[in-house]
């Protein structure tokens, strides 16, 4: 099954005749509807602008090649906030909608898990870019996760820690929700086995704005690397905050969740020096993922990230299984958990019987203000 764009749209000439006469006349059938569930605004507002841009260009690439078997795609798009009772509300609405045959989303593995009984009960896709909690995909037939688990992750970035940079004292600040708990858990359990040692372990709320006192006390105990399972929004304040204390002998780590611009360029200084992951970097050469980057340059004049690129390798992959089996809902679910060595532009996509995925990560370190592959 590695099969690009061209394997699903037809051919334009050939399977679109309003092609021929113009942009004005009607598609040859009706559309397909799929909905998008993601936080447009409020904290995590750049991860679900990311989705969309990504799964609109995505769209449009469909849809000028003759849409799926001569149909187009329409996104039903709505903002969960990344709210866990946003997300269930957002739910109820796309499974009650007929039209619409499968769901991209969300973003948080909290408002994903929310969710998930009402995507299940309905018997419809719930297909998560982001969501990496291992728990997620295997807890209903109808939900598969594309960016790979935090039992994946978690361990790659304590091998990055402790055998890549020879750090052995370590601490861990993370966010206190699902997401952050597991990717705390998973991170300490893999250094313990490595030979390091977790010195101390502090979390914080979403909504928490002021570090310095949990940063206080974590330098108390000496670190030497601190991992900070979180978001770009409070990474920045974390880093700044820390800066600010004058703690500047303590190596900076997170998850991939911290690769975005919004970190640079709220962060800006105090993030150099911070090592992190991704799945996806813009600069591999594979011709797809250059496609995919200088596309959505062109279209919003950035660069796309890990986020920008699941999303697009979401709208992909069920554009690719519906152009197979067609818009039943169940056979889509029957599909996708057959898919194998799809082609995205973050890698290969096997769903695993779990309907997750595993990832490579690559290891990156900002440098200069610049996200860079670490190397040594």
């Amino acid at each position: 099954m590695k099969r690009s764009l061209g394997s699903f749209a037809v051919g334009a000439l050939l399977a679109v005749p309003f092609l021929l006469v113009g942009a004005g006349a009607a598609w040859s059938a009706e559309p397909i509807h799929i909905a998008l569930s993601a936080p447009l605004t409020g904290n995590f507002a750049e991860y679900g602008q990311l989705f969309q841009k990504a799964i609109d260009l995505g769209v449009e690439w469909i849809n000028a090649a003759g849409g799926v078997k001569g149909r187009p795609i329409v996104i039903e798009v709505g903002d969960s906030r990344a709210d866990p009772k946003e997300a269930a509300a957002l739910a109820q609405k796309f499974t009650s909608d007929n039209r619409i045959v499968a769901e991209i989303g969300d973003f948080s593995s909290t408002a994903c898990l929310a969710a998930q009984p009402i995507y299940d009960r309905a018997g419809m896709v719930q297909l998560s870019p982001t969501a990496s909690h291992p728990n997620f995909a295997p807890g209903s037939p109808w939900s598969f996760g594309i960016v790979g688990t935090q039992a994946g992750e978690g361990p790659f970035m304590a091998r990055y820690a402790v055998q890549k940079l020879g750090k052995k004292r370590l601490a861990v600040l993370y966010i206190n929700n699902d997401w952050g708990i597991v990717s705390k858990d998973l991170f300490i359990k893999a250094a313990k086995e490595m030979g390091a040692d977790t010195v101390a372990v502090e979390s914080y709320f979403e909504t928490d704005k002021d570090f310095t006192g949990v940063l206080t006390k974590l330098r108390g105990q000496k670190p030497e690397l601190l991992y900070i399972p979180s978001f770009y929004n409070e990474a920045a304040l974390i880093n700044k905050q820390r800066e600010k204390l004058g703690w500047t002998d303590v190596t900076m780590m997170g998850p991939g969740s911290l690769y975005s611009p919004k970190l640079l360029e709220i962060g800006g200084d105090s993030v150099n020096g911070l090592y992190t992951s991704a799945a996806f970097f813009p600069k591999d050469p594979r011709p797809e993922v250059q496609k995919f980057v200088k596309g959505f340059e062109a279209k919003y004049k950035s660069t796309p990230n890990t986020f920008a690129a699941v999303a697009y390798d979401s709208i992909n992959l069920l554009a690719f299984v519906i152009g197979r089996v067609g818009t039943d809902r169940k056979a889509i679910r029957d599909e996708m958990a057959k898919v194998r060595d799809f082609q995205g532009v973050t890698g290969n996509i096997t769903f695993t019987e779990r309907r997750d995925v595993v990832k490579e990560y690559r290891p990156l370190i900002i440098k200069n203000g610049e996200f860079t592959l670490y190397d040594k």
